[in-house]
Formats: structure tokens, C-alpha cells, sequence
């Protein structure tokens, strides 16, 4: 007999590249453990550091978030993914400790895997947001969003299903 399903425990964001950068591909995994959620992710394609230089800001590390809405419908480069709204922050803190805000992504030739632990938040509080990754770093401190730049990947949350 299976088990009474209750809630999600896991989720999956499968994620894709906007325009400008085709080639990032990747998934990021959530799981609910003991106290929180451990979340996994690997992305490829994900562009070269470059170094800030006169006005032109760094490209990487990159923001890596939880966004507000699920919609990673695609638009021009400088305004791709916007409609995923701002970080996901249910308990209206300020910026450097939303719910949404994760670690940096570092780029190895393109290559990108981190795991970490949060407590704010369950797999089921995000089912349907988006995660987003940055061309530029989060300096987790700029309200409201980090001053992390334009959005260049886009994923989904929902639910991961083993069959």
C-alpha cells in the first residue's frame, strides 16, 4: 500500500540560458532534511569571469536566488526574466537574508556544482517560484536585489516526483 501523500519533500528547477547566454543549462535540487532544506545544484554554459573595469561591472561570480513568481518567459537581454519579480522574501527582511538569497555562483570554465543548507524556508513554500542566476555578484547588501545585475538563467520550481 503506498503511503497518504501529504506534501512535497523535493523539488527540481530545471535551468536554461536566456538569449544572450543559449549555453547555460543546468537543474538545481531542493530537499527537505532535518531543520531545513538542503539544496544541490551543477549548471554548464554559465560565461567566463571578467573583472570590473571602469564602468563596466564584473561578470561572476554570479547571483544565484529564489524569485517571487514562476515565469521564466523569455525577453530581450537587458530585461530577460523579469517577470519573475523580485527575491523571494516571505518574512520582509532585508537584502543579505531573504529567503531567496543564496550563495554566489563560481564558474570553472563554465562549470558551476554547490550544495548548502537553508532553514528559511521548506520544498513546499516554493513550489511554482523561479530561481535566477545573475551575470554579476550579489553584494548582499543593495536593496532590494543585491546590485547583481541582469538575469541570464532561468528555472522553475516544482515538484520532483520519484516514480
Amino acid at each position: 500500500m503506498i503511503a497518504a501523500y501529504s506534501r512535497p519533500s523535493m523539488a527540481c528547477a530545471i535551468i536554461k540560458g536566456s538569449d544572450k547566454y543559449p549555453n547555460i543549462n543546468g537543474v538545481v535540487y531542493f530537499a527537505d532534511v532535518p531543520g531545513g532544506v538542503e539544496v544541490h545544484t551543477e549548471i554548464t554554459g554559465l560565461p567566463s569571469y571578467s573583472p570590473a573595469s571602469g564602468s563596466n561591472s564584473p561578470i561572476g561570480p554570479h547571483g544565484f536566488h529564489i524569485h517571487e513568481i514562476g515565469d521564466c518567459s523569455p525577453m530581450d537581454f537587458k530585461k530577460a526574466f523579469t517577470s519573475t519579480g523580485g527575491h523571494y522574501n516571505p518574512t520582509s527582511v532585508p537584502h543579505g537574508n531573504h529567503a531567496g538569497d543564496f550563495p554566489v555562483l563560481f564558474s570553472n570554465n563554465g562549470y558551476a556544482a554547490m550544495s548548502f543548507f537553508t532553514n528559511k524556508f521548506k520544498v513546499v513554500d516554493i513550489i511554482g517560484k523561479a530561481v535566477i542566476i545573475h551575470e554579476n555578484p550579489d553584494d548582499y547588501r543593495t536593496e532590494p536585489a543585491g546590485n547583481s545585475g541582469v538575469r541570464i538563467a532561468c528555472g522553475v520550481i516544482v515538484e520532483y516526483i520519484f516514480e
